[in-house]
């Protein structure tokens, strides 16, 4: 019973101990990268396929007869075709709540730089036009306190609760939750009817409709999975129903957000400022627009929110134990 790993380099930089994996996975081979056309030659006979981001297709499930166990690196199963799977008969399971402090340290770092502007401030202040003020601060951009103001989530799930759990205690912001998508009416986070602006007993914020919540937060911040609902939800219309000051922070799917629309709007002043850990193509061979120079308050980090190593080891402890529970007829972490 052969094992191998596509994508290792997408998990570790030689930074982390694979030997619980090497334990659980029989014969496993770890191979940094696999381009799209090796999988075939390299998944043939295998019968635990471990992987992040590349591309399991339905050709390839149905060309690999001895495939019992697909065990993804990743909360996210969008590169795997789960129906083709679950028709020839075969596991998935994925990875949660391995990377939540990681993210919910990106999020505030991300909301904290784009509301104090620290990249044109750091620019300015070494640039030479700090030493030629008469006064002693410079003040060419604005800052404002976030206290009391609103933080929209969507997505509120296990990292969507931990990001605004920690935006409401450490910066003492107000969190309005979005609907799921391809639902109607305001609804709390159980799913039970609700009244606009109130909360369940526990204490959770009832969820919105995705248009009303845009037009009222001073933060956006996108924590949902990436399905044909999602996909460009927030676009050029939506973008232009949002404060001008406002600012949005993705670190879930890039293909989440119209990244044209975004440009436009950063560029045309009706956004105060973005921060993109994810883009539709990842990595951007094809360029980006938000790689244009002349986009105002924009960080694009190169989906980086859920890689501090102590989240990315603890990722692949949850992969060796899915794959011993696997072999042992259990259904840890099981998609399919």
């Amino acid at each position: 019973m052969r094992s191998v790993f596509l994508d290792y380099a997408t998990v570790s930089a030689n930074d982390l101990d694979a030997s619980g994996l090497e334990r659980a996975c029989p014969e496993l081979t770890l191979y940094d990268v696999t381009t799209p056309d090796a999988i075939a030659g390299r998944i043939a006979g295998v019968a635990i396929l471990l992987v992040n981001k590349a591309r399991i297709t339905r050709e390839l499930i149905e060309a690999t007869p001895s495939l019992r166990l697909i065990a993804l690196a990743a909360t996210g199963t969008d590169n795997v075709d789960l129906v083709a799977a679950r028709e020839r008969g075969i596991a998935v399971c994925n990875i949660r709540d391995y990377c939540t402090p990681s993210v919910v340290q990106h999020v505030l770092g991300a909301i904290l730089a784009l509301t104090h502007r620290y990249a044109d401030y750091s620019r300015i202040a070494t640039d030479g036009r700090w030493g030629a003020r008469a006064q002693f601060t410079m003040l060419d951009f604005p800052i404002r306190e976030l206290g009391g103001r609103t933080l929209g989530v969507v997505g509120y799930g296990t990292l969507g609760r931990a990001v605004a759990r920690a935006c409401e205690q450490a910066l003492g912001m107000r969190v309005r939750v979005a609907q799921r998508a391809g639902t109607a009416g305001v609804v709390n986070a159980a799913g039970a009817a609700g009244k606009p602006g109130a909360a369940d007993r526990s204490g959770t914020p009832d969820r919105v409709p995705l248009d009303a919540l845009l037009r009222e937060v001073d933060v956006l911040t996108l924590h949902c999975p990436l399905t044909p609902a999602t996909r460009g939800m927030i676009g050029a219309a939506q973008l232009a129903t949002m404060k001008p000051d406002a600012v949005i922070v993705n670190t879930a799917r890039g293909a989440l957000i119209d990244v044209q629309a975004l440009a436009d709007a950063l560029r045309a002043g009706r956004l105060g400022g973005a921060a993109i850990d994810v883009l539709p193509e990842e990595p951007p061979v094809s360029g980006s627009p938000l790689f244009a120079p002349d986009l105002p308050n924009l960080i694009v980090t190169p989906h980086t929110a859920w890689a501090a190593r102590e989240s990315r080891q603890r990722g692949l402890e949850q992969m060796a134990m899915n794959v011993k529970d696997f072999l042992a007829d259990g259904q840890l972490g099981r998609v399919v």
